[in-house]
């Protein structure tokens, strides 16, 4: 005779949802989730009442209307006249202009401060740990304020640069001017223009974006070679030589496209108080480049020091027995291994450069912060809008930042079988 061992399911009571641990895990996040809808129901309540009070709606209206400063510098068309929105959005390009080229600078500044801080060399690895101790001690906005009054008090004055025998002289031939005003520079110019062509963010130069187009194919076609020599690698064991062939595909039709273009460098010229013609980097932006530059250098160099730290000794001694030199093998052999190490506090410390360009305000430089999060709010009153948006703002770029990262560092990790 067949009998049934299960033992009869205890029925459902509600005490299981606090005394079974099956149910008692789920009634918390239930719980948690109520809880945060509530608190977060009441700070929105609270808030609109707040407002009523004061007579304010909300409401971001005031992105449209007419924004009544100026802004230096500007990547896109932008005058006193135009709006809100447009104001945040040249602020916008201002931060990712700066966060974009200090955290390329920090980077190949760290990178080797971290590699010759290793160096057997005793006075180059205590120089570096100077460096490092020295910046990565003292805030951020101390060296940002230090770079700006240099650049200010410091530099010469363009009257300086006038006479017979001028107290300052341009470098690099004439054509890079430094200057307490800022550092005037080159800047591509051509004497044949292919038009203009209206965008979303104002009209943009044909010849520009021919230049980039003629790059563009010019790097799938050195991937295309690259391509080619591995499947010959594969098959012959013999790989073709591509160096010379990649040079000419890069070179050629640039050249080519250059020349029938007219290219030039428009450089700086005295004329009356001032240098006219080139670009003008302005103190305020230099100040904030080369401020978070060095100090998130140090941060790197760390990062970079430990990396190499965690590789094995034999992977350095093995390259060297195969003949390779220092140089190369810490170019080729221990770098790359070093990478997979180093990557993940990199992304933090790019973000570290994207969130202290707000620091610019102390100087002047009109960032994000200071459009949307200053200038806007003050006129409009529209604090709460302005300062919502400007951190989801933040936000995505920080996410985006984070994303593109990731996706490398999945390239370059180690992968498991």
């Amino acid at each position: 005779m067949a009998m049934n061992s299960s033992s009869p399911r205890e029925p459902f009571h509600l005490s299981m949802l606090v005394n079974d641990a099956r149910y008692r895990a789920r009634t918390i996040q239930v719980i948690t989730f109520c809880l945060l809808i509530l608190a977060t129901a009441w700070l929105i309540d609270n808030t609109i009442r707040n407002l009523a009070a004061l007579g304010k709606d909300f409401s971001f209206g005031f992105l449209w209307s007419t924004a009544g400063y100026d802004i230096a510098p500007h990547a896109i068309d932008y005058s006193s006249t135009s709006t809100h929105a447009r104001a945040a959005l040249v602020g916008l390009l201002n931060t990712l202009i700066v966060a974009a080229m200090a955290c390329a600078t920090a980077t190949v500044l760290g990178v080797l401060a971290g590699v010759l801080r290793l160096s057997h060399n005793w006075i180059v690895a205590r120089l570096m740990t100077v460096y490092v101790e020295s910046f990565r001690n003292i805030p951020a906005l101390l060296w940002i304020i230090v770079v700006a009054a240099v650049m200010s008090e410091a530099m010469p004055t363009p009257n300086a640069f006038r006479g017979e025998n001028p107290a300052a002289s341009m470098m690099f031939w004439d054509s890079i001017a430094v200057t307490n005003r800022g550092i005037y520079v080159p800047v591509p110019d051509f004497s044949r223009s292919l038009g203009q062509a209206p965008g979303a963010l104002g009209s943009f130069d044909l010849n520009y974006a021919a230049v980039l187009a003629v790059l563009a194919l010019s790097l799938l076609a050195h991937r295309a070679l690259v391509k080619h020599a591995n499947r010959v690698q594969n098959a012959t064991g013999q790989r073709p030589v591509t160096c010379w062939k990649s040079l000419c595909v890069f070179v050629v039709p640039s050249v080519v496209l250059l020349w029938a273009l007219g290219f030039h460098l428009d450089c700086p010229v005295l004329k009356g108080l001032n240098f006219v013609g080139g670009l003008q980097l302005r103190n305020a932006f230099i100040a904030l480049w080369i401020g978070l530059s060095v100090y998130t250098g140090a941060f790197i160099a760390e990062n970079v020091r430990s990396g190499i730290l965690a590789i094995s000794r034999g992977q350095s001694e093995a390259a060297h027995a195969l003949g390779l030199s220092s140089a190369r093998t810490m170019r080729l052999v221990i770098l790359p291994q070093a990478l997979r190490i180093i990557v993940p506090p990199l992304i933090s410390q790019y973000l570290n450069i994207t969130k202290n360009t707000s620091l610019g305000l102390a100087v002047g430089y009109m960032d994000l912060r200071s459009t949307l999060g200053g200038i806007t709010i003050n006129q409009t009153g529209r604090e709460l809008e302005g300062m919502l948006l400007m951190m989801l703002i933040y936000v995505a770029i920080s996410l985006t930042i984070s994303a593109v990262m990731n996706i490398y560092n999945s390239r370059v990790r180690l992968k498991e079988r």
